[in-house]
């Protein structure tokens, strides 16, 4: 499905960790708590009526942790400036697949729970191209994680959807669709981009 592009914002950081596990903070080995959530992009590329998997593209992804924080930020308090945990990307396989281990993300003010996503084919190449995203979670699903620690001492001031302007801009197309999985949770989410 051909999805919408949506803002980038403000904590993209370019940092090359190539992982599908992205809980750790390789700066000191320590793992982000919250819920398991195994996500799987699927990538395809859409020409003349046709989606072919699109092998080799590079998805990064990147998400605030249980308590609303980005890793690699000044503005946070406190800061989390040199960490990285809950970064990373992959390179899509034969099927298009980029697989990661993360967890289910919390929110911070002002925005609905979310996950960043960019897509780049040919990175190194000029005539290479960029797409950027982000995934959205039903709010009723939500509210049956949050309802565990350690999501429980963050219960109240949490943007839902229908009020978080960036979501309103394309957002139920890019809601995941998330599954319980052994003491978390999966989820798949198809991509598809314009050749």
């Amino acid at each position: 499905m051909v999805v919408p592009e949506q803002t980038e914002g403000p904590y993209f950081v370019d940092l090359k960790l190539n992982r599908s596990d992205i809980r750790s903070d390789p700066s000191d080995g320590t793992v982000r708590d919250g819920a398991p959530l195994a996500l799987t992009i699927r990538v395809a590329q859409v020409a003349a009526n046709a989606c072919t998997p699109l092998a080799s593209a590079v998805v990064d992804i990147w998400q605030c942790d249980a308590a609303g924080a980005y890793s690699g930020v000044r503005d946070a308090n406190p800061s989390t400036a040199g960490k990285q945990f809950l970064r990373g990307y992959q390179t899509t396989d034969a099927q298009g697949r980029a697989q990661f281990q993360t967890i289910y993300p919390s929110w911070y003010p002002g925005r609905t729970v979310h996950i960043h996503f960019k897509v780049r084919t040919n990175p190194a190449d000029a005539r290479g191209s960029e797409f950027t995203s982000q995934l959205y979670f039903d709010d009723a699903f939500t509210d049956q994680v949050y309802a565990r620690a350690p999501y429980t001492s963050r219960s109240s001031g949490r943007t839902r959807n229908s009020a978080d302007g960036i979501f309103r801009s394309g957002g139920q197309q890019l809601t995941l669709q998330v599954t319980p999985q052994g003491q978390g949770y999966a989820a798949l989410f198809d991509l598809g981009l314009r050749a």
